[in-house]
């Protein structure tokens, strides 16, 4: 028999879509639909798992403590971003005319979000997820969002979703949206402005340490895709259980959840460190100011995806913002410094490799 499940549906739908076949060449709109999904789809891997592909729509679940609502927050900003800029990419260095390619920036993105129960079943060879929830998500597919807000790119998080993670709509300045449906009667949620989001990233100044500005402390392979690897060294809860010599990280989200303006306070035996979150690009790199000891040092902690995007590269740089004294400190204690963050690193990798595992374990039994 099948257990029931508890955790998020997500939906990620190709806005405009639809109206953008019915006047192209259909072998170009194809590929194009292809290659935005599989950018979609690269994005969620392995934090998300894959329930099916439905035309131009990527429907996606994980499970109850699998992921926060920060983190799941993140991932949708990561996907939108990385959809917007292939869509850039594409519409900048195609030289065909035909009405395919010149269309994709009428092209968005979507997202329905919303948290209940879904059963598992195997039929025909493949997993379908059921449920009164999944039809929920999918009713959500029809709705006029776009037609009370003006969003053509956003993320409508239902009610249920943000009741479970405990997530401030007001603090993050999300709008209140309610839909009526003949079934499934009154679906109440919020409304993220994603399109804002993303013009706001690019006009915003980075704060982001090069390998030309700063100190290289460690490079380490990680067993696992970026999404995994971004969740377990920025949640507070999943750093302490690798992070060297940590006791506990009290965090402090008045953004409503974690990104720019995130303050930790990392207990660590004897002393402790306060980090402030200065840059945040999900699955990337983020940027933070930690007092140490020693004095203020800035760190970026860069992610790079293998070729197969199923393992990631961690680089983490630093910069002391104390002069020059500071900096001839750093470089007396930079062996002890990259010896604590290869433990740190190792054991992470350690972790990560459990975690895949029983992953795979669980998802295996959950079928019929």
């Amino acid at each position: 028999m099948a257990t029931v499940e508890r955790g998020c549906l997500v939906i990620a739908d190709i806005a405009g879509y639809t109206k953008y076949l019915a006047g192209v060449e259909l072998e170009h709109s194809q590929d194009v639909l292809a290659d935005l999904i599989n950018t979609v789809v690269s994005q969620m891997r392995g934090l998300m798992h894959l329930a099916k592909l439905e035309g131009d729509a990527v429907f996606c679940y994980v499970h109850d403590d699998d992921a926060d609502g920060s983190m799941l927050l993140a991932m949708v900003q990561s996907c939108y971003n990385a959809f917007s800029k292939r869509v850039q990419a594409i519409d900048r260095h195609t030289t065909c005319e035909c009405n395919a390619c010149r269309l994709i920036p009428t092209l968005n993105l979507k997202f329905l979000i919303h948290h209940g129960e879904y059963l598992i079943h195997e039929i025909a060879g493949s997993r379908e997820l059921v449920g009164r929830d999944v039809i929920v998500a999918h009713r959500l597919l029809k709705n006029s969002v776009t037609a009370t807000t003006g969003f053509h790119g956003y993320a409508m998080v239902t009610e249920p979703c943000m009741r479970h993670f405990g997530i401030d709509p007001s603090a993050m300045g999300l709008i209140e949206h309610v839909q009526i449906y003949d079934d499934v009667g009154e679906i109440r949620g919020y409304v993220m402005d994603l399109e804002s989001r993303w013009k706001e990233e690019q006009e915003r100044h980075a704060v982001y340490i090069g390998p030309d500005d700063g100190v290289t402390i460690a490079e380490f392979e990680l067993p696992a895709p970026p999404a995994i690897v971004w969740d377990y060294i920025t949640t507070p809860a999943k750093r302490a259980m690798w992070q060297h010599d940590t006791l506990r990280i009290d965090e402090a989200t008045p953004a409503g959840v974690r990104g720019i303006g995130t303050k930790n306070h990392c207990v660590h035996g004897d002393f402790a460190v306060d980090e402030e979150i200065l840059d945040w690009k999900p699955f990337r790199y983020y940027t933070d100011r930690s007092v140490l000891p020693m004095g203020s040092v800035v760190f970026t902690a860069e992610l790079s995806a293998s070729s197969d995007g199923t393992r990631t590269k961690v680089t983490l740089r630093a910069r002391p913002e104390g002069g020059p004294e500071q900096v001839a400190v750093m470089e007396q204690m930079m062996p002890q410094i990259r010896d604590m963050y290869d433990v740190s690193l190792r054991s992470l990798s350690a972790l990560l490799t459990n975690v895949q595992a029983a992953a795979q374990e669980r998802a295996e039994s959950l079928t019929t």
